[in-house]
């Protein structure tokens, strides 16, 4: 079972989504204001869903069908992907054909759709047994406390199937790391992902929307969960010693030669390229990733079941004991204004009922968010690294603004490029951070 946190407010998920400017979140509001929110009265009830996830597409539209089968309404799910989510999300929203139910990506990237009140708050929802089908840690991350950064009225806007955990994945074939194992020290990994590299067996990769998660759990290396949050809420400084410490991983890593290419990718698909090295060409090592990847794995590279997932190891000079980044998964949120927001919220609820979480567990791998399912055996060999991590999870309260991950995923960069040093880049973030307060 996972620790109880001692407080929950939103943080972001990682898959990777487009940002969202101030000028949308403005275009938003106004659009929000304008919709209407009535029932349909009589007719043929047709439910429309926008999903993210390719990897889980082939789960959710079976679980449409079946629905469709058994209520006799139609669920028509549409998957842009990734890439083009966000961009079909907001011109949904701006065109005021927003679907029946959407994916929840993260709460920083939602929040201007949330804020233009265009999902329907289920936090009464949640006061009854739906609740159970939750790990509390996650409804806490879910829902936006008051005086939140993202300006979002208090509330929880989504509701999710999946917990995501953050780690590595491991080829084991490459060589280079063996997960009976495990390296028990950053510096090992290092060490090993480098001759890994220069034995020709792939190193290590991660890309650029995915470094924020991994600096997010190494820092707890160093501070406790509060000292976190204080940075994110611009209550404490990133230029401190813990923080530098940190960011100095990513430099460890280039001047060893672990990190594949000597780049990180970066830009629209990055985190789906890494995937790709690692699940289909499998040229890499080892790559950072959330457990939600499994399910990409499932859909696109089905052969490939030799890979398994691990704790990201301590720093040698840790001062505190590591704790794992975590956040929400799959999940959706129902139109606020949409003309079916009863049997919306009704689909939903089943959606995320423990038989459909066992089914999405079963087929794409994922950690489901129920806590019986998740103690259950449906869960995969691939994902038990994962899961071995939920009674060490760290729980911040708040999340990082758009402004300071955008300077997080460029200093990355070029931080491997040997352009710029973990001081010149935080002293960067701390301009960032102060331009958010």
């Amino acid at each position: 079972m996972m620790k109880q946190p001692r407080q929950g407010t939103p943080t972001y998920a990682r898959r990777t989504v487009l940002s969202v400017s101030f000028v949308l979140a403005s275009s938003l509001v106004l659009q929000g204001c304008s919709s209407g929110n009535s029932e349909a009265d009589s007719g043929d009830i047709e439910l429309t869903v926008l999903n993210q996830s390719r990897g889980q597409a082939e789960a959710l539209t079976a679980l449409a069908a079946k629905y469709s089968e058994e209520t006799g309404i139609k669920v028509s799910v549409d998957t842009p992907g990734p890439a083009d989510f966000m961009s079909k999300l907001q011109s949904k929203a701006q065109s005021n054909s927003m679907p029946d139910l959407f994916s929840s990506v993260g709460n920083s990237e939602m929040a201007p759709f949330y804020k233009a009140g265009w999902a329907f708050n289920l936090e009464s929802e949640m006061n009854g047994d739906w609740s159970k089908n939750f790990q509390p840690d996650l409804l806490k991350v879910t829902k936006f406390n008051e005086g939140n950064p993202d300006g979002v009225k208090a509330g929880i806007y989504s509701a999710h199937w999946e917990i995501s955990v953050y780690g590595l994945l491991v080829n084991p074939d490459k060589g280079t790391i063996n997960p009976s194992v495990a390296p028990a020290t950053m510096a090992d990994l290092t060490k090993k992902l480098a001759e890994g590299g220069e034995n020709g067996q792939g190193k290590f990769s991660i890309s650029a929307s995915m470094v924020p998660n991994l600096i997010q759990y190494y820092a707890s290396n160093y501070m406790s969960d509060e000292e976190i949050d204080a940075t994110f809420l611009g209550k404490a400084s990133w230029k401190t010693e813990a923080w530098r410490k940190t960011f100095k991983l990513l430099e460890d890593l280039a001047k060893a030669g672990a990190i594949a290419s000597n780049t990180i990718p970066g830009g629209s698909g990055d985190n789906a390229a890494v995937e790709k090295s690692f699940f289909n060409t499998r040229d890499i090592g080892a790559i950072f990733d959330g457990s939600f990847s499994i399910a990409v794995a499932r859909s696109s590279a089905p052969d490939f079941t030799n890979y398994r997932s691990l704790p990201l190891p301590k720093a040698a000079d840790a001062t505190h004991e590591p704790r794992a980044r975590f956040d929400t998964g799959k999940g959706m949120s129902v139109n606020a204004k949409g003309k079916h927001t009863k049997e919306s919220l009704a689909f939903l609820k089943w959606l995320t009922a423990a038989e459909q979480q066992t089914y999405f567990a079963k087929k794409m791998g994922i950690l489901p968010s129920n806590p019986e399912v998740l103690k259950s055996d449906t869960i995969s060999a691939q994902a038990e690294g994962f899961r071995d991590l939920l009674p060490t999870l760290q729980v911040v309260p708040s999340s990082l603004s758009t402004d300071v991950k955008n300077v997080i995923q460029r200093g990355s960069q070029n931080l491997v490029l040997g352009e710029t040093t973990p001081d010149k880049l935080l002293e960067d973030i701390q301009v960032a951070q102060d331009k958010s307060k």
